[in-house]
Protein backbone atom coordinates (compact mmCIF):
# COMPACT_ATOMS: atom_id res chain seq x y z
CA UNK A 1 0.00 0.00 0.00
CA UNK A 2 1.15 3.49 -1.06
CA UNK A 3 2.36 5.35 2.02
CA UNK A 4 2.52 9.02 1.17
CA UNK A 5 1.36 10.77 -2.31
CA UNK A 6 1.70 14.47 -2.29
CA UNK A 7 -0.50 16.91 -5.04
CA UNK A 8 1.72 17.42 -7.90
CA UNK A 9 3.58 14.30 -7.81
CA UNK A 10 3.60 11.66 -11.13
CA UNK A 11 3.40 8.10 -10.10
CA UNK A 12 2.16 5.09 -12.05
CA UNK A 13 -1.67 3.62 -11.49
CA UNK A 14 -3.18 1.36 -13.02
CA UNK A 15 -6.32 2.35 -15.13
CA UNK A 16 -8.00 -1.16 -16.10
CA UNK A 17 -10.65 -1.51 -17.06
CA UNK A 18 -11.30 1.32 -19.07
CA UNK A 19 -14.87 1.62 -20.63
CA UNK A 20 -15.90 3.20 -23.66
CA UNK A 21 -13.35 5.99 -24.44
CA UNK A 22 -11.81 5.92 -20.46
CA UNK A 23 -8.39 6.19 -20.59
CA UNK A 24 -6.48 2.85 -19.59
CA UNK A 25 -3.11 0.79 -19.04
CA UNK A 26 -0.78 1.46 -16.47
CA UNK A 27 0.48 4.68 -17.04
CA UNK A 28 2.10 7.78 -15.30
CA UNK A 29 -0.58 10.27 -13.57
CA UNK A 30 -0.81 13.16 -11.53
CA UNK A 31 -1.87 13.93 -8.04
CA UNK A 32 -4.26 16.70 -8.46
CA UNK A 33 -5.93 16.55 -4.87
CA UNK A 34 -5.37 18.97 -2.34
CA UNK A 35 -2.83 17.67 0.45
CA UNK A 36 -4.88 18.10 3.57
CA UNK A 37 -7.65 16.00 2.10
CA UNK A 38 -5.07 13.00 1.36
CA UNK A 39 -3.24 13.69 5.06
CA UNK A 40 -6.92 12.51 6.34
CA UNK A 41 -6.66 9.29 5.11
CA UNK A 42 -9.53 9.36 2.08
CA UNK A 43 -9.07 6.08 0.36
CA UNK A 44 -9.84 8.04 -2.68
CA UNK A 45 -6.90 9.70 -4.78
CA UNK A 46 -8.25 12.57 -7.67
CA UNK A 47 -5.56 12.06 -10.24
CA UNK A 48 -5.19 13.21 -14.15
CA UNK A 49 -3.86 10.72 -16.40
CA UNK A 50 -0.68 11.07 -18.68
CA UNK A 51 -0.15 10.19 -22.69
CA UNK A 52 3.13 10.55 -24.80
CA UNK A 53 0.35 11.16 -28.09
CA UNK A 54 -0.12 14.55 -28.47
CA UNK A 55 -3.41 15.95 -29.46
CA UNK A 56 -2.71 19.42 -31.35
CA UNK A 57 -6.95 20.02 -30.71
CA UNK A 58 -6.50 19.83 -26.98
CA UNK A 59 -3.63 22.28 -26.31
CA UNK A 60 -5.44 24.24 -24.45
CA UNK A 61 -6.05 21.55 -21.92
CA UNK A 62 -3.34 19.38 -21.91
CA UNK A 63 0.01 20.48 -20.37
CA UNK A 64 3.10 19.45 -21.30
CA UNK A 65 5.81 17.88 -19.26
CA UNK A 66 9.11 17.20 -20.30
CA UNK A 67 11.00 13.76 -19.21
CA UNK A 68 12.78 14.32 -16.16
CA UNK A 69 14.12 12.15 -13.08
CA UNK A 70 11.96 8.56 -13.54
CA UNK A 71 9.67 10.21 -15.94
CA UNK A 72 11.40 8.93 -19.10
CA UNK A 73 9.46 10.30 -21.83
CA UNK A 74 7.64 14.03 -22.49
CA UNK A 75 3.62 13.54 -21.98
CA UNK A 76 1.01 15.28 -21.84
CA UNK A 77 -1.18 15.43 -18.81
CA UNK A 78 -4.93 15.38 -19.61
CA UNK A 79 -6.79 17.96 -18.05
CA UNK A 80 -10.06 16.95 -19.67
CA UNK A 81 -9.97 13.22 -18.24
CA UNK A 82 -10.17 13.41 -14.30
CA UNK A 83 -10.36 10.28 -12.34
CA UNK A 84 -10.31 9.22 -8.78
CA UNK A 85 -8.22 5.98 -7.75
CA UNK A 86 -8.21 4.22 -5.30
CA UNK A 87 -5.09 4.19 -3.31
CA UNK A 88 -4.28 0.32 -4.03
CA UNK A 89 -4.23 1.51 -7.93
CA UNK A 90 -1.16 3.33 -7.41
CA UNK A 91 2.07 1.49 -7.89
CA UNK A 92 6.11 3.41 -8.60
CA UNK A 93 6.19 6.81 -7.47
CA UNK A 94 7.06 9.55 -7.44
CA UNK A 95 8.22 9.64 -11.08
CA UNK A 96 8.70 13.00 -10.73
CA UNK A 97 7.03 16.22 -8.97
CA UNK A 98 5.64 19.88 -11.21
CA UNK A 99 7.16 23.17 -10.12
CA UNK A 100 4.91 25.86 -9.04
CA UNK A 101 4.49 27.10 -12.65
CA UNK A 102 3.44 23.50 -13.92
CA UNK A 103 1.03 23.48 -11.21
CA UNK A 104 -0.31 26.52 -12.07
CA UNK A 105 -1.02 25.44 -15.60
CA UNK A 106 -2.63 22.30 -14.84
CA UNK A 107 -5.18 24.37 -12.40
CA UNK A 108 -5.79 26.95 -15.34
CA UNK A 109 -6.30 24.39 -17.82
CA UNK A 110 -8.74 22.10 -15.28
CA UNK A 111 -10.89 25.68 -14.60
CA UNK A 112 -10.93 25.72 -18.67
CA UNK A 113 -11.76 22.46 -18.95
CA UNK A 114 -15.05 23.35 -16.16
CA UNK A 115 -16.03 26.10 -17.84
CA UNK A 116 -14.71 28.13 -14.96
CA UNK A 117 -11.44 29.90 -16.77
CA UNK A 118 -12.93 33.30 -15.51
CA UNK A 119 -12.44 32.45 -11.88
CA UNK A 120 -8.23 32.20 -12.49
CA UNK A 121 -8.42 35.66 -14.05
CA UNK A 122 -6.42 37.76 -11.40
CA UNK A 123 -7.10 41.40 -11.14
CA UNK A 124 -4.40 43.58 -12.18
Amino acid sequence: MVEVIRRGEIWTANLNPPRGQEIGKIRPVLVFQDNALTAIGTPMIIILPLTTQVYPAFKQWRITVTARHRLLKDCQIIVDQPRTLDRSRFGEGPLATLNDSEMEAVERAFLGVCGMLHYAIRPR
